[in-house]
């Protein structure tokens, strides 16, 4: 399996020590980023169908693309989470659980209503 979050935290906070970007890195600019970064992410399907997104996937650069977008989102969210002493592993496997309390398999499967709704 690939690099555990902790380790890409380790990692991710000697760059941004290295080269001394911590002063601009402020829990309301790191969240800022990931909104902006989820927003390039999104571009590059707006307009799209489902169709020509599953047909763009398939190819290499596109793939890279979404990759890297992906990446930039995971990156600084490590670093909100760094911020602000949360363990995101922690956190979301926590949040799987309590997604799978409100939505048992046996009233949510196949539908995408909320929980609420079920």
């Amino acid at each position: 399996m690939g690099t555990d979050l902790h380790e890409l935290t380790r990692r991710l906070i000697a760059f941004r020590d290295e080269r001394d970007w911590q002063p601009f890195h402020g829990l309301r600019n790191l969240i800022s980023s990931v909104s902006i970064e989820a927003g390039e992410l999104l571009e590059l399907t707006q307009w799209l169908s489902d169709a020509e997104i599953d047909a763009r996937v398939r190819a290499p650069e596109f793939r890279q693309r979404l990759g890297e977008e992906a990446a930039d989102i995971l990156l600084y969210l490590l670093l909100v989470c760094e911020k602000a002493g949360i363990d995101l592993s922690e956190c979301a496997a926590r949040k799987i659980d309590q997604n799978a309390a409100k939505y048992p398999v046996e009233r949510a499967r196949g539908t995408a209503r909320k929980y609420t709704e079920l």
